[in-house]
């Protein structure tokens, strides 16, 4: 607790018959902060540090608020607001898209405050309403927590470039707002360049690759639904469809299937979902980027780019990094890291809290073994 961390694990706790949602005070070796409690999940307590009141939350919203002000570039209006534990407001996070934003809560213990912080975020943006998502009979409902719901599908603007949103059933609060910065990065490089967006998921990579210039792209992903709306992206952008091909398939069982194929391409994409949940998944996690950035580095022209990625909060970037080394090396083939980032801007993480860098990204250049 003295290094600021904002978790206190359940089994660090004495014997107790605390409610869940108690407000706590922790003191250890002379340090004290208060708390929240929550009665389920590994993270016994969160820490504010002060007593989390309203004067405190009120503070803590406008702190996050003027920080994205003076870093979110100003062709965007969806973007992360509050970051949980990185804008000292642990367990609670709130995104914006256009004039709404989305509340997302991390302990039932916890509603209370987010619906403080949602209301204050709404009154300091000026926005028009703060939703939360919640399993309705048949549907996802959004309820709203302060002012007016959402429409379920909204378009947004990212850098410049137009995206449909689903609200209602989009991963995340709607869209993947943390890779923000990395896809500008591809549209940096993709100038006449043929491209293949593994894991495509609603197509992010692909629209601006396409922005950039790129050739042509191919998305590839399980879910065929969400490919389907890359076609209305390309068209709220003046992108040619013709450029664009959609592939819905497994990309596991793609890969060496692929592989035997003659097509390769001059810049590669791999954007996977989280692949371990805990701990004791990690061995996995890494076994699997293993093979996956193996079998795309192969599939990269001699001289152009792989672009990979991982969101898996287990795997740290040192051991990211040295996987990616070890698929190099299994490929056959040589790589540079010609830029190596993050989450975007509004996504802080503190000095003293690691396990919020959860996403690495890594763009290298691939020549012959």
């Amino acid at each position: 607790m003295a290094s600021g961390h904002p978790w206190i694990y359940r089994d660090n706790l004495p014997k107790h018959d605390l409610p869940d949602g108690a407000f706590v005070k922790v003191v250890s070796n002379g340090t004290e902060a208060h708390g929240v409690y929550a009665a389920e999940g590994a993270i016994a307590v969160r820490l504010f540090g002060p007593v989390p009141d309203g004067a405190l939350v009120r503070e803590r919203v406008a702190e996050a608020a003027r920080l994205r002000a003076s870093l979110v570039v100003t062709d965007t209006d969806a973007y992360r607001v509050i970051n949980g534990e990185g804008d000292h407001l642990p367990g609670i996070v709130l995104d914006r898209y256009g004039r709404y934003g989305i509340l997302k809560c991390y302990a039932p213990g916890l509603q209370g405050l987010a619906e403080q912080v949602a209301a204050e975020a709404g009154r300091y943006l000026k926005l028009r309403g703060v939703a939360q998502r919640a399993a309705g009979d048949d549907d996802t409902r959004l309820n709203a927590v302060w002012g007016e719901a959402p429409p379920p599908h909204l378009t947004v603007t990212e850098n410049g470039l137009r995206f449909e949103v689903d609200l209602k059933h989009g991963q995340k609060s709607g869209a993947f707002l943390d890779q923000r910065e990395n896809r500008a990065l591809v549209r940096d490089v993709a100038r006449g360049r043929r491209v293949l967006n593994l894991f495509a998921y609603t197509g992010g990579f692909s629209v601006y690759a396409l922005a950039g210039g790129a050739e042509s792209a191919v998305s590839v992903d399980i879910a065929k639904p969400a490919l389907a709306t890359i076609e209305r992206t390309l068209a709220l952008n003046d992108l040619e469809s013709a450029r664009h091909t959609p592939l819905v398939a497994d990309v596991f069982d793609f890969l060496p299937r692929w592989l035997k194929g003659q097509e390769r391409y001059d810049l590669v994409i791999v954007d996977p979902p989280s692949l371990a949940n805990s701990a004791d998944q990690r061995r996995r996690a890494q076994r699997a980027y293993l093979r996956l950035n193996r079998d795309a580095l192969r599939l990269v022209t001699p001289g152009g780019l792989l672009a990979t990625a991982s969101c898996t909060a287990q795997v740290s970037p040192d051991t990211f990094r040295q996987v990616v080394a070890d698929a190099a090396r299994a490929a056959g083939v040589r790589a540079q890291i010609v830029a190596e980032r993050g989450h975007a801007v509004d996504h802080p993480v503190p000095v003293s809290f690691p396990e919020g860098r959860y996403l690495k990204f890594l763009l290298l250049r691939v020549l012959p073994g």
